[in-house]
């Protein structure tokens, strides 16, 4: 049985910035020869929309995972798929899906918990209090199945109108109260506080109504402590693209949540291949745009038909549009580093850390949520069990929090041993669970643990995927070097 393995694994790393100390990244050696593979070096994912059903056909399957290092699934985490009859769930498809991911190194975008649309039939017959009960335990059973699987959640879609009024749409769901919204996001926090929850919609790719109706509801939310994440933009584009499009996702990222492409596809046409471009520049410009999801992967796949609107033809083969996005993704900017000499860290962002000697990255063994699970190196491929936050712990120490787990790094029982495990544990702040950065040159640190003086290091000098993390006597290897990239 495959374990669940999407990030990469690297050591320990917990930070103090000493004053004068340089922390970059490295340069990339080389240009990315696949979508998912320059997206990564720029500290992004590049995903498709599946339809599971067509995971039996090879050369989709094949090009997808190739190509790709993220999935989002087409139908199979909707509300009729996910609960057809009340209070009897299905998550067969959704399953299938999260397990090819995991097998694969990808990881996954969950759409959508609430939507107007795709509602089993027995929701459309309710209304008021009972359909909004209804609502938020869909979203609390759906969130916690999948707890810990999921990158990125559509907690709720196309709630807004179109038009001029930059208003809600008329729902079933918008007509149980205006806060809605808020309770589904706030009851999906509560089931799975690792994934990062959007808001997605369409037609708002450019500075208009319908997308500044949505901004200011993200700006209150923000303001009153409502967990939002992140916007997606659907970006089901026609023969151009809105000139403001890159200042549209500047001003949502503006307001602290990241933002990501969701649904992308371009009418065929001599201008195809530019519009592709575009957007992916435009991504690439805005630090906190981490992603970008195609709507499916050969043009016989995508659900606007005769539109022709993906990167693949009919036949499976590279269109200009591919050409056009891997060319923009390989002269694209690199993610910002870690923060410059003298500068605090940032505790609102988070990291993926990489290892000198082994390119990999610390990541939670298997997605483990349970104290004292493994931490280990794997193929980087920024999911949760991969993202890490710093947390002040004060005098230039911090702690390093999972963004899977909200747990943190810990030396296990306090060791002060050479090759003591490190493990993730509930975060009491303890001295073993705190740690400063060391530099090294070329823009890397060693980190050194509090409690015993030890670098965090890649046992054994491994490049293997799922290498144990340890404490180590400090010297300086390249296995105690981790290089701080910054994803959101």
């Amino acid at each position: 049985m495959r374990t669940k393995r999407t990030l990469l694994s690297a050591a320990t790393i917990a930070v103090a910035l000493t004053a004068g100390m340089t922390v970059g990244l490295a340069s990339t050696a080389s240009a990315g020869t696949t979508l998912k593979g320059s997206a990564a070096e720029k500290g992004r994912y590049f995903g498709a929309a599946v339809a599971t059903g067509k995971l039996s056909d090879s050369q989709y399957v094949g090009i997808l995972n190739r190509e790709f290092n993220s999935v989002v699934p087409e139908n199979e985490m909707k509300w009729d798929a996910t609960e057809p009859q009340q209070g009897r769930f299905s998550y067969t498809g959704g399953d299938r899906l999260v397990s090819h991911a995991q097998a694969n190194g990808m990881s996954v975008r969950g759409h959508a918990l609430l939507w107007h649309a795709q509602q089993p039939g027995w929701a459309q017959g309710l209304s008021g209090t009972t359909l909004r009960n209804a609502a938020i335990n869909h979203v609390t059973q759906v969130a916690t199945h999948f707890r810990g699987q999921i990158h990125s959640w559509d907690v709720v879609n196309e709630a807004f109108a179109d038009g001029g009024s930059g208003g809600r749409r008329d729902s079933n769901l918008q007509r149980t109260g205006n806060d809605w919204i808020e309770a589904a996001f706030r009851a999906a926090r509560a089931a799975d506080p690792g994934a990062k929850l959007c808001y997605n919609d369409y037609n708002t790719d450019g500075v208009n109504a319908k997308s500044t109706g949505i901004y200011n509801m993200v700006r209150d939310f923000k303001a009153r402590g409502v967990p939002i994440d992140c916007v997606g933009f659907q970006s089901h584009l026609g023969t151009s693209v809105p000139g403001d499009y890159q200042a549209n996702l500047q001003r949502f990222a503006d307001l602290g949540v990241d933002v990501q492409i969701t649904e992308l596809d371009v009418m065929t046409g001599s201008n195809q291949a530019n519009i592709y471009a575009t957007v992916t520049r435009a991504c690439l410009a805005v630090s906190r745009c981490n992603g970008i999801t195609v709507w499916g992967v050969r043009d016989s796949d995508s659900w606007r038909g005769t539109d022709d609107a993906l990167l693949f033809d009919r036949s499976g083969n590279k269109k200009a549009a591919y050409t056009s996005v891997l060319n923009a993704l390989n002269v694209g900017a690199n993610p910002p580093s870690t923060p410059p000499p003298g500068s605090p860290v940032d505790t609102s962002a988070w990291y993926v850390l990489v290892n000198r000697n082994s390119g990999k990255a610390l990541d939670v063994y298997n997605l483990a949520t349970n104290d004292g699970a493994r931490i280990t190196q794997w193929s980087r491929n920024n999911g949760n069990q991969q993202q890490w936050q710093f947390v002040d712990s004060g005098g230039g120490y911090y702690r390093l929090k999972s963004r899977l787990s909200g747990k943190v790094l810990d030396v296990y029982n306090f060791s002060t041993s050479d090759a003591a495990a490190i493990v993730q544990w509930s975060d009491g702040n303890g001295t073993n669970q705190q740690f400063r950065l060391a530099e090294s040159a070329g823009g890397y640190v060693r980190v050194i643990n509090r409690n015993s003086g030890k670098a965090v290091e890649v046992q054994g000098a491994s490049t293997a995927d799922g290498a144990n993390i340890v404490q180590y006597a400090d010297w300086g290897g390249n296995n105690q070097q981790w290089q701080l990239i910054r994803i959101g």
